[in-house]
């Protein structure tokens, strides 16, 4: 479509611009007395004519178009706007929904009687840190994270990290 523009502005500049060539011609092969120079005269006044009405028209085509923008621009920010309010209430309910559940995590971790190092562990493991990882997070060494994650799973009486992870989630999920 901008192609198209380019090609239609570059007829219009030589539309405008072939009155001006004819007078000049016209000035060195003829006189200004007789028929021939009204004909001429005519014919560049109404090429001149025709130049500037399709600029006028190009030129109200263009206002139409930027006001066809402007128009969906302001639509658009409208409704970007209302997304990012829904957004930003989405984002707020799943904070309190996500404090609410570590709420419920720390409650059972308390009912399995984990130590507060255990429950740090414990935490990591559902967020799916390896035993290396925990580690290093932890500054300890991974045989004691290995003992502090069997301690976890004899209290709970489940049979690993999968099953402990699955019993938070199961219930949140379903």
């Amino acid at each position: 479509m901008a192609r198209y523009k380019d090609h239609f502005l570059l007829f219009i500049l030589i539309l405008l611009a072939a009155p001006y060539l004819l007078n000049f011609i016209h000035e060195f092969t003829e006189d200004y007395h007789g028929i021939n120079y009204l004909i001429m005269e005519g014919i560049i006044t109404l090429l001149a004519l025709c130049g500037a009405s399709i600029v006028v028209w190009q030129m109200r085509q263009r206002y139409q178009e930027n006001k066809e923008l402007h128009r969906t621009l302001t639509l658009t920010r409208a409704d970007l706007q209302h997304a990012h309010s829904d957004l930003d209430a989405l984002n707020t309910k799943l904070r309190d929904t996500s404090k609410q559940y570590s709420a419920v995590i720390q409650e059972q971790l308390t009912a399995w009687d984990l130590t507060p190092s255990e429950k740090a562990v414990a935490l990591l493991l559902l967020k799916g840190l390896s035993f290396e990882e925990i580690s290093s997070v932890r500054d300890t060494k991974e045989k004691t994270v290995r003992q502090q994650a069997s301690s976890i799973y004899r209290k709970s009486g489940l049979n690993g990290r999968h099953e402990f992870a699955a019993w938070f989630f199961e219930d949140f999920l379903g």
